[in-house]
């Protein structure tokens, strides 16, 4: 609204409620945030705008939780920090989201343009900070152009694979008023071309004839399937190709847990046994080996938003860059008039490939049954899978306990699994929850932390008490951040391992009964799954402390290439 007139009888506004008027615009509801004096104006503005202000303990709450608000909802989170520390401690949530390839908007308070390199409160470079961490970082000059640099950030955050935008905001620049019909303010829906590519025809039409004729196929469904919301396509070319899907990042729970082209301990397997093996939208990182797990003689197709990431790491046969959606559909469409018997075909590759992963499940039953005392890793994540329905979003907050969890727990439905990425970074699931549960209040949420993780941004509890935000929470608790741990009695020797690794036997029930949630705590197995229930339907933010195994890794530590 504009706030006041001039001499000349001009509606003045000032650039914190421009700043609010661009993000009602991109359809931000809602800004994470702590608050610094360098930036309450941005909240008048959001008042005025009907845009939600949440609180929270931390800069790095705020950030994680714009991260996870975009990845749940598909429209960029943002989160406003003040200057300075508060920039800072952003810094990490940014960075998350720069390798998640999560679009968000991280605004950040800056002195006042006629204080600059004068020694100001908080002042920092921050632009040049950002700048390596986001697709887009800048200052705003000039009032008027509060509403324009946001657009123009926002723009950016979609520019190839998504990502993080950073503006700072000058103190005099935010607080000023200018004449309203001097700002450009953008008008929604009309300062953002579509970014959906279709991909190159040819390349399309050669990739549906690779699968025509594969004989052992399979295909990767990463983060981007979910990203572009490419589920519907990427489930049709399954199954019209009868194609052995697996799925990571957010890509989990694109096909549903039974269905007969989802597999996911077979895939190392699969992709020393492939003739075909597509790669869409994962890069070839530590996750994937850097490319060389996949066989030497199979033909590698790799689908990605970024021609950056298409055969980096790894030589390939085809690549594809554009809308993995668009990308699968074509390619349905282009295969499903020449398939023959080729389908048909491939029954054997699929039993092949279920008889591994069958001898992989037998591998670790007894595990995922222990009725032993610590509670074996395994037997929880099996608990806590079985505990899943279809409306649970699952977040894994931690190293050792929650790799453990990825090779058990199936969400049951797409956009149900967050982690942090390939970032890597600890604390995420505080924040996560809090976005998740605030985009989608109609969801339970499920979330695991390892007891180190959830010590990083564990006092954001209260605001899920503070917001009522009821989810279910458990801590794999083994006084230890065991990943690093396993590492350093490999090259260390065990009478090394202990060192900086070790936490204290901290009872995290009684930490979420001290903030108002529900907190219990479990050393018998057999008690989980009456735990979670009353959990959830304790109707509040809760934590069930589960004492586990600390003699206990998962493979995927224990295969980590750092630790050889």
């Amino acid at each position: 609204m504009p706030q006041g007139s001039d001499d000349s009888g001009q509606d003045l506004i000032s650039g914190g409620h421009l700043v609010a008027k661009a993000l009602k615009a991109e359809g931000v509801d809602v800004i994470y945030t702590l608050c610094g004096g360098h930036i309450i104006d941005i909240y008048d503005g959001c008042v005025d705008e009907g845009i939600e202000v949440v609180d929270v303990r931390h800069e790095q709450v705020a950030a994680h939780a714009a991260d996870g608000y975009a990845r749940i909802t598909g429209r960029p989170g943002c989160a406003v920090v003040t200057a300075g520390p508060g920039t800072t401690d952003a810094v990490t949530g940014v960075a998350n989201a720069f390798r998640a390839e999560s679009p968000m908007l991280l605004i950040g308070g800056q002195g006042a343009h006629s204080q600059h390199k004068m020694g100001s409160l908080q002042d920092l470079p921050h632009v040049d900070m950002m700048t390596p961490i986001t697709k887009f970082a800048a200052t705003v000059p000039d009032t008027a152009r509060a509403a324009d640099m946001v657009s123009m950030a926002f723009r950016e955050c979609f520019n190839g694979a998504p990502g993080p935008s950073f503006l700072e905001i000058p103190r005099d620049v935010l607080d000023a008023k200018v004449p309203l019909e001097k700002a450009r303010v953008p008008a929604a829906g009309r300062y953002r071309a579509s970014t959906r590519s279709p991909g190159d025809p040819a390349a399309v039409e050669k990739l549906a004839d690779l699968l025509v004729h594969a004989e052992k196929p399979a295909i990767l469904l990463g983060s981007q399937v979910w990203t572009s919301r490419a589920t519907d396509d990427a489930i049709e070319l399954v199954r019209t190709l009868n194609v052995p899907a697996y799925m990571n990042g957010a890509g989990r729970g694109t096909l549903p847990p039974g269905d007969p082209h989802h597999f996911q301990l077979s895939r190392r397997y699969a992709f020393s046994n492939a003739d075909l093996i597509v790669i869409v939208g994962t890069p070839f990182d530590f996750r994937m080996g850097y490319g060389k797990r996949l066989s030497p003689s199979a033909t590698v197709v790799q689908i990605d938003l970024d021609y950056r990431t298409v055969g980096k790491n790894r030589d390939i046969d085809l690549g594809i860059v554009g809308d993995p959606g668009l990308i699968l559909k074509s390619v349905t469409e282009a295969a499903s008039g020449q398939l023959g018997g080729g389908a048909v075909r491939r029954k054997a590759w699929l039993e092949e490939l279920r008889t591994a992963e069958q001898t992989a499940i037998e591998k670790r039953l007894p595990s995922l049954t222990s009725d032993a005392s610590p509670i074996h890793p395994y037997r929880l994540v099996s608990e806590i899978n079985e505990f899943l329905t279809e409306d649970s979003i699952y977040i894994g907050d931690g190293g050792d306990i929650v790799t453990f969890s990825g090779q058990v727990v199936q969400p049951k439905s797409p956009g149900h699994w967050m982690d942090p990425g390939p970032l890597g970074t600890l604390g995420v699931g505080i924040p996560f929850v809090l976005a998740a549960k605030q985009a989608r209040p109609d969801k339970e949420v499920v979330a695991l932390f390892g007891d180190g993780a959830f010590s990083l941004t564990g006092w954001d509890f209260e605001t899920l008490v503070r917001y009522d935000l009821p989810f279910v929470g458990i801590v794999g608790n083994n006084s230890s951040m065991n990943q690093i741990r396993y590492g350093q009695a490999q090259k260390y020797g065990l009478e090394r391992e202990r060192i900086g690794n070790t936490l204290g036997d901290v009872p995290y029930d009684k930490f979420a009964q001290l903030l108002g949630g529900y907190g219990e705590e479990v050393r018998d197995p057999a008690d989980i799954a009456p735990a979670l229930r009353r959990a959830r339907e304790s109707g509040k933010p809760s934590l069930i402390n589960v004492w586990v195994d600390p003699d206990a890794y998962a493979p995927g530590t224990m295969n980590q290439t750092m630790y050889k």
